[in-house]
């Protein structure tokens, strides 16, 4: 599969609520660069920041469009997510239902026809301040 296909592919995964096909496109040793946070790694961890992402969020990204380096061991991707805060995350804003509209984006590494490194983006601040916290 390549880059693109790949990319894509986890992303169609995300947008279904397919964890398990997500983690399967992702290295044993995957590095993921949570937004403004520490890196954790590997594809468990990766499960934990799922299953804590699904209690508290419900999301659809939208407008997706996926870029990749000429030699397919580097992409990125820009969306929309479109979201629902359902149970208060922490050192976070209380959870009301709060419904959010947020650009984001991720950057990846590929090796080996997997993912390798997520690194993901979005502005905090612009979530607070929709969801009503203070920015």
């Amino acid at each position: 599969m390549n880059a693109a296909t790949l990319i894509t592919a986890y992303y169609d995964a995300f947008n279904r609520g397919d964890r398990e096909a997500m983690l399967s496109m992702l290295t044993d040793d995957v590095a993921h660069d949570l937004n403004q946070g520490a890196r954790e790694v590997g594809r468990e961890a990766f499960r934990a920041f799922l299953q804590r992402m699904d209690r508290c969020y419900g999301e659809q990204l939208r407008g997706i469009v996926v870029m990749v380096s000429a030699d397919g061991l580097r992409a990125g991707a820009e969306y929309v997510v479109h979201g629902e805060y359902k149970v208060t995350d922490d050192g976070l804003p209380d959870a009301q239902g709060q419904r959010y509209v947020l650009p984001g984006g991720a950057f990846f590494e590929i090796r080996d026809g997997k993912i390798a490194r997520v690194t993901n983006y979005y502005n905090l601040g612009d979530w607070i301040a929709q969801v009503g916290g203070d920015a």
